[in-house]
């Protein structure tokens, strides 16, 4: 695992300077080694973060005539075989690394390179001769890429905070998606809170040549839901699942994984078998999965190291941590995931982690709404949609909820897992007009799966703005601050393949979600984890809001010069003061707000 970085533009005496710079920002994704390409025309720069052939994989790399140059963050488990079918077609390698599979795979395949490669990655590859960069994002978007474009200089890298060093780059504040983020509570966009930065979607390719900017996606999340029978489903998974995990332990180091109280992490250790394993958890038995860790990790007779997070330490990290993170992302578990990383680290370079399993096998409680709720469908829906009109003008109530949310098509309300705020309270808290509704973010996806049924787009919802843009940021960024590599066996083309064709009864039924997956989990796990809920390194922020270092500290940023300009101040200091008197939960709303102020503070006042 690496970081990459670089621009496009006639180079000059200055441009190694320059690219130093930005390797430097970024330098805690790779300290095992570094390399820099610059010709007339680009500027390249990797720092690398060694996994796989340690002794000759270091990048840049060229192929055989050097007309082509890589930089690459990722790792490819399937290269082996790419190799073999490549040397068929008489293509000569000189080291043992996946990466130099991405150069001879550009030479036989040109743009369709990324469709054949299993694993995780954003790269480069520069065409020294036709003054060409080709980009690609994984199909998961597990890895991530941004680029920026000033006049004739085009950036890009691994994080955003890589272009602060670049004279071409100009940092100017993107409020037009401001009220949206405090829908999603992470940037829901292609376009970021840094003017002019886009992220390179996952699935995507893109081409720069002679100015132009040229993106074509080459992969579709896709569900058949043929998969009828439930037996052969679970069949179908096992065989995935330990295939995956095989491949995600393919390394030239030791491998260890995270693990919370669910199944999804529970079932990749129990597949994998790592000497060592990562929790952490709360001196609240309430939000507390070390327990259950011990024993499961007891069970199967292996380690598991665990840490206790204090509030002190939550909040005195969370700055730096959100400085990390390159975007606003308001997820409290992510900050929990610091901690776990951060332990982890002290004794492996890889990690296995869970994310992908509720997207992809239908995990997440919302989901049941088609099935337990579908008496509510039955009534006629005009009256549905009068009685959720009616319902609205109230304030938030959990059967008037219901109401409003049921009365509705999916399409115009629901925006997937952890809504926090309606556009209509959004857009009267934030002071900048003319916000981005979170319907007109969420229309092309819907638009996409709109001949599929509400499960299934519920799980592209949930997949495209949840997984995305907040579980895998906050796992890639939290891993990366400690030059950690985390690895995602439940996104795999191979499980995939399996997930999609999965029928609805074995996604969701009255009784439980992922019931196909829970019993495939069933045959390997030692304890009941197979059948518990999902906690995901949950975090006692609801009750820490509420003593009085934690408000008065966020009540200070409340009433800093930023928030002051961007939000109705009496607005949020009264979310924040009914939170602490108990009147209502509004931990999550109070959060979202605070952690804005927070990383515009690291960005625009002390950078």
């Amino acid at each position: 695992m690496c970081g990459i970085t670089g621009f496009v533009g006639k180079t000059d005496k200055n441009s190694k300077k320059i690219l130093v710079n930005m390797m430097e920002r970024i330098k805690h994704r790779g300290p095992d080694g570094r390399g820099i390409y610059i010709d007339k025309q680009v500027a390249l720069g990797h720092v690398r973060l060694s996994i796989i052939d340690i002794s000759t994989g270091s990048q840049p790399m060229f192929n055989e005539d050097k007309k082509l140059v890589v930089i690459f963050n990722g790792e490819i488990y399937n290269y082996i075989e790419l190799k073999n079918k490549l040397k068929k077609k008489n293509h000569k390698f000189t080291t043992n690394s996946d990466t130099e599979v991405l150069l001879h795979g550009y030479e036989e395949w040109k743009e369709d390179l990324p469709k054949y490669l299993r694993g995780m990655f954003a790269f480069a590859i520069w065409d020294i001769k036709n003054e060409t960069l080709f980009m690609a994002r994984d199909q998961w978007g597990i890895k991530p890429l941004y680029y920026y474009k000033n006049n004739d200089k085009f950036l890009f890298a691994s994080e955003i905070k890589a272009f602060l060093d670049n004279p071409y780059f100009k940092k100017e504040l993107n409020t037009d998606i401001l009220s949206a983020y405090l829908c999603f509570n992470s940037t829901p966009t292609t376009e970021t809170f840094f003017k002019g930065v886009n992220r390179l979607e996952p699935g995507n390719i893109l081409i720069y040549k002679k100015g132009n900017i040229k993106i074509k996606k080459y992969f579709n999340l896709k569900f058949s839901e043929s998969l009828k029978d439930f037996e052969k489903s679970v069949e179908e998974i096992k065989k995935s699942m330990q295939n995956s995990v095989d491949y995600h332990q393919i390394s030239d180091v030791e491998v260890g994984s995270f693990l919370s109280s669910g199944i999804d992490s529970s079932y990749i250790v129990s597949l994998a078998r790592p000497n060592k394993t990562y929790t952490v958890g709360y001196d609240d038995k309430r939000y507390d999965e070390i327990s259950y860790a011990k024993d499961l990790t007891k069970k199967l007779g292996i380690k598991n190291i665990s840490k206790k997070i204090t509030k002190e330490e939550y909040m005195d990290n969370f700055p730096n941590i959100i400085y990390h993170m390159d975007e606003p992302l308001a997820d409290p578990s992510a900050i929990a995931l610091f901690f776990a990383a951060q332990i982890a680290a002290k004794d492996v370079k890889v990690v296995l982690s869970g994310e992908g399993a509720d997207e992809l096998f239908g995990g997440y409680n919302s989901y049941r709404e088609e099935i337990d709720q579908s008496w509510y469908n039955k009534i006629p829906y005009f009256i549905r949609f009068s009685a959720s009109k009616i319902a609205s003008l109230f304030p938030e109530m959990r059967g008037l909820n219901f109401i409003v949310r049921r009365g509705q098509k999916l399409e115009n309300s629901h925006i997937g897992l952890g809504r926090v705020f309606s556009d209509k309270e959004s857009q009267k808290i934030v002071k900048i007009k003319n916000q981005i509704k979170t319907k007109d973010i969420t229309k092309p996806i819907y638009d996409e799966y709109k001949y599929n049924s509400n499960i299934v787009k519920r799980q592209a919802i949930d997949f495209y703005f949840w997984l995305i843009k907040d579980f895998l940021h906050a796992v890639d960024r939290n891993t990366m601050m400690f030059s950690l590599e985390a690895r995602t066996p439940f996104l795999d083309l191979e499980v995939y393949n399996v997930a999609e064709k999965l029928s609805l009864n074995s996604k969701v039924n009255r009784n439980n979600t992922k019931p196909a997956l829970r019993e495939a989990a069933k045959s390997v796990i030692p304890n009941n984890a197979y059948n518990k809920k999902k906690l995901g390194f949950p975090v006692p922020l609801r009750e820490w809001i509420k003593d009085d270092d934690v408000y008065n500290k966020i009540k200070k940023a409340f009433n800093s010069k930023i928030s002051l300009k961007l939000f109705d101040n009496k607005k949020i200091i009264k979310l924040l003061t009914d939170h602490k008197n108990g009147k209502k939960d509004n931990y999550k709303k109070v959060w979202t707000i605070y952690t804005f102020i927070i990383w515009y503070q690291k960005f625009f006042e002390e950078n």
